[in-house]
Parts: C-alpha cells; sequence; structure tokens
C-alpha cells in the first residue's frame, strides 16, 4: 500500500474515533457524567484496529494478532473499570471542571473540545502501532514480533495481578484507611501504569515488522508521559500524600515505575545522593 493511501487509512480512523466520542459526548450530557469516556478510552484504542483490519481483510498473520491483542488489553480495562466506577457518580476531575465552567450547559460546550475530542485524538496517536503495524509486510511474525507479543504479556500481567491485588485489599474492611504496599505494589508505586506501557511498548515491537511501523515509534513513549507526568501518577500522588500520611515514606522505599525489590530500590536511591 502506498504512503499516499495510509494516510487516507488513519484519517479516516481518526474521523471515524471522534465520531464515536460525539456520540459518547452526547449520552455524558443526559447521564451528566463526562467520566464515561475512562471506561470507554480502552475501546477507543482498538477501534482503530478494528477498522483497519476490515480494510486489509487479515493480509498477514500480524494484522489479526495487533487487532486481537489491543482487543484483548481493552476488553480487560473497560470491564475493570466499570466495575470501579459505575454507581459511584461522575469522577472528583470532571465534577471539578464542570464545576468550574458554572453550568452543566458550558460545560457541555467545553468537554466536547477538551474532554472527549482531545482524548480521541490521544487515543488515536497512542494506538497507531496497531493501525499502521497492519499495513504492508507479508508472512509470518518474526524474531521483533514474538519479542513484542511477550512483553505486552508481561505489561497485561502486570495490570490484571495489580488491579486484582488492589480490589481484593479495598474489599477487606480491616484495611480501610490503610494504604495498599503488598504484592506487586511492593515492587512499583504503579504496577498498572507500569504495565500500560509495556502493553504498547509489545505493541510497537509488533508494529515495528510491518512496512509503515516506524510511523508508531513514538506511541510508547508518548502513554508513558503521559501516565508518568500526566494524568496518571504526578496527577494520583499529590492525592494520595494528602490523603495517606504514610505515602512518604512509601515513597521512599518503593520505586515510582519501573518494578525493583525494595532492597535493590534503596541501593539505587543511596547511589544518587
Amino acid at each position: 500500500m502506498p504512503l499516499s493511501d495510509l494516510l487516507i487509512v488513519i484519517a479516516g480512523n481518526l474521523a471515524l474515533l471522534w465520531a464515536a466520542m460525539v456520540a459518547l459526548w452526547i449520552v455524558s450530557i443526559g447521564i451528566k457524567d463526562a467520566s464515561i469516556i475512562d471506561i470507554f478510552w480502552g475501546p477507543a484504542c482498538a477501534l482503530g484496529a478494528a477498522a483497519t483490519l476490515l480494510r486489509t481483510n487479515g493480509a498477514s498473520p500480524r494484522d489479526a494478532v495487533l487487532t486481537f491483542l489491543v482487543c484483548l488489553w481493552a476488553a480487560r480495562l473497560s470491564i475493570h473499570l466499570a466495575r470501579r466506577n459505575l454507581g459511584h457518580g461522575e469522577d472528583y476531575r470532571y465534577a471539578r471542571m464542570r464545576q468550574a465552567c458554572g453550568s452543566d450547559t458550558a460545560f457541555a460546550r467545553w468537554s466536547l473540545i477538551w474532554v472527549f475530542g482531545l482524548q480521541g485524538l490521544i487515543a488515536w496517536f497512542i494506538s497507531l502501532p496497531v493501525q499502521v503495524g497492519q499495513i504492508g509486510g507479508e508472512g509470518a511474525l518474526g524474531p521483533l514480533a514474538l519479542l513484542g507479543i511477550a512483553v505486552f504479556a508481561v505489561g497485561l500481567a502486570f495490570e490484571t495481578v495489580g488491579d486484582a491485588q488492589l480490589r481484593r485489599f479495598k474489599a477487606d474492611p480491616r484495611n480501610k484507611g490503610r494504604l495498599m504496599t503488598r504484592g506487586l505494589w511492593s515492587l512499583t508505586r504503579h504496577p498498572n501504569y507500569f504495565g500500560d506501557a509495556m502493553v504498547w511498548t509489545g505493541l510497537t515491537l509488533v508494529a515495528l515488522e510491518g512496512s509503515f511501523g516506524f510511523l508508531s515509534i513514538l506511541s510508547p513513549f508518548v502513554m508513558t508521559h503521559f501516565l508518568v507526568n500526566i494524568s496518571g501518577k504526578a496527577l494520583l500522588e499529590r492525592g494520595m500524600e494528602k490523603k495517606y500520611p504514610e505515602y512518604a515514606a512509601y515513597k521512599q522505599s518503593t520505586s515510582g515505575f519501573f518494578p525493583l525489590p525494595s532492597s535493590l530500590f534503596a541501593i539505587l536511591r543511596r547511589s544518587q545522593e
């Protein structure tokens, strides 16, 4: 497929994704809950892969692998967030934005662009590996793709196990008001964010075997930047420090992102002092 045709495909995917976001925005107005976007973030990232697969007709095993893997990740994330969020009202982040806008009508106009439109654009960019990775490059999966699948599996396992451990911890009444520091949470303060970064690194490795996979090389870096510095770790930890007095000590003893035994993390900290 020529580069010009590829650009048409991914531009069409962006238009499709924005159309889906407008539909979701309309639903959010009806239920007065913009945080519904969180539940559909995963499916939004998978939408471009599914649309591209329909265009390529699965010409290569990589097409089906990329689509299956991203849909697996999206389904897990969506189910997890639905179980956690539904029935608890609008997330405090969006509630604060709504309050700052002054009225539901003003917030609706604002959220169309800066919540749903912007997240649609980000989802499209992040998911470029599962879009462009399906274009060009016939034949069986090579070593790089197999490595990518392994990295993806590690990431998905970290997300799944970390979220399950936290859910069980919070379900125990004896842990009310306590900070989760066990299991994977003893190796990293954010096993779910680390897992997410590994998922998209793995998908990018698979995509790189395609003729145009190099166009998606920035995807895992952008995803990791958002997870660490913008919407994930940085934002969450500000609230955690206020909620849990012991969080400062937890930060001193546990890696903030990459999983490390506490003893090794302590050695690394001392070497940097």
